[in-house]
């Protein structure tokens, strides 16, 4: 029973870190890009808006898969599962 409690766990963890991480691409993708044209201001030499469109979405995504790598691999040596948990 202690088993299945500690698998519950497990996943609601990895389900909360997922809609989070989820919800910052859906920020970055959706709503940074719609309000971007509105923000006139000059970021590191270029208008904002085509830095979003350029390169700092980008940037998130990269950060967003970096921080899903180590924040579920650390779960997952604390949970003590991995890919060979059901062999």
């Amino acid at each position: 029973m202690a088993a299945e409690a500690r698998g519950r766990q497990y996943w609601i963890q990895t389900r909360r870190l997922t809609v989070a991480l989820l919800l910052v691409w859906f920020v970055v993708t959706f709503v940074a890009s719609y309000f971007a044209r509105s923000l006139s201001f000059t970021f590191l030499g270029w208008p904002f808006s085509f830095y979003m469109a350029a390169q700092g979405s980008l940037l998130v995504y990269l950060l967003i898969v970096l921080l899903y790598a180590r924040w579920q691999g650390a779960r997952d040596a604390a949970f003590d599962a991995g890919p060979d948990e059901g062999n």
